[in-house]
């Protein structure tokens, strides 16, 4: 097979191995592959594979066919449309993955859609409700809310009947934003006129978690799921203590295959009937042979973009 492949912090399209499944893992031919930040990360050596996942190919989510699978695997069969989410590896003609963490993908889903789906809604799903216990009628902050993550946030908070007030940098990328479900689209800028927030999910990092306390809610909730503007703030405690609020934050990849499969499952029964439904989309931004990498990852570090960038394999 070929994969894309970091070669001294460069992309290299390269031949590597067929795989094969172990006990409980499939193979799946890859037809489609989100990019996202981690890849980036990664790539410049900064975010370095967790252990099982291959140093040198990127990639966090997939959707394919499944063409083997291992001792025990009953979840689904040779064959199946699946989609899901890994450790790295998936930016190429095949990946291996442990069963429990891949989806049925509903009929109708594009290959493009089905890739860019896992990495976004996973993270999404687990960061809005198991971490920041989103209900209905609560106030949600989401920052950075034209990206994959934020689209899919947006998204799902709304469907659980929360108030969602989405800060996007671009104008250009606002109404689109709003046309997913966001009650209200805001410049960063503007975060104090719209608050107090329950619930703040903090996708861009930096000094904006630290700017966002004096607007919470009494118990109000920070998850923090990216930090592509800086992963170090100063921090005025006194504010935190005030409001009795909270900050966690969430990071799928380091986790077990067991706590991926559970959020699998929680995925599988609370976002996965709105995507068969059309309840929840998944936009894409721009899609890239996966041989054309490099160019993909530089539409993905120019920004702006609304959704994700997907490589293809035709």
């Amino acid at each position: 097979m070929f994969a894309v492949t970091i070669v001294e912090a460069k992309l290299e399209w390269k031949e590597h191995p067929d795989l094969r499944p172990g006990g409980g893992e499939v193979v799946v031919n890859v037809r489609a592959a989100g990019v996202n930040a981690a890849d980036l990360m990664q790539r410049e050596g900064r975010y370095p594979a967790p252990p099982g996942a291959p140093a040198d190919i990127p990639g966090l989510e997939f959707a394919g066919e499944v063409t083997a699978v291992g001792d025990g695997v009953t979840r689904v069969a040779v064959g199946d449309r699946v989609m899901g989410i890994n450790g790295g590896g998936s930016q190429a003609e095949q990946v291996v993955v442990a069963a429990g963490t891949v989806l049925r993908v509903p009929e109708g889903i594009p290959w493009d859609q089905a890739g860019g789906f896992p990495e976004a809604f996973f993270t999404a799903c687990d960061a809005l409700f198991s971490q920041g216990g989103v209900t209905a009628g609560e106030r949600v902050l989401i920052s950075g809310a034209a990206g994959g993550v934020g689209t899919a946030a947006v998204q799902l908070a709304h469907a659980a009947g929360a108030h969602v007030v989405a800060s996007v940098r671009s104008e250009e990328r606002r109404a689109e934003v709003g046309a997913l479900g966001a009650d209200t689209v805001i410049d960063p800028s503007e975060v104090a006129e719209h608050g107090p927030y329950d619930v703040s999910l903090e996708l861009v990092g930096g000094q904006a978690i630290a700017d966002v306390l004096p607007y919470l809610a009494v118990g109000g909730r920070v998850v923090v799921i990216g930090v592509m503007a800086g992963a170090k703030i100063e921090l005025n405690l006194l504010k935190l203590m005030a409001s009795r609020s909270t900050i966690g934050g969430s990071m799928l990849r380091s986790r077990t295959i067991a706590e991926k499969s559970e959020v699998t499952d929680v995925v599988a029964n609370r976002v996965l009937p709105l995507l068969a439904k059309g309840d929840v989309v998944v936009p894409v931004a721009e899609r890239f042979p996966m041989a054309d990498a490099v160019q993909a990852y530089e539409r993905f570090s120019a920004g702006g973009k609304f959704g994700k960038v997907v490589l293809i394999n035709d």
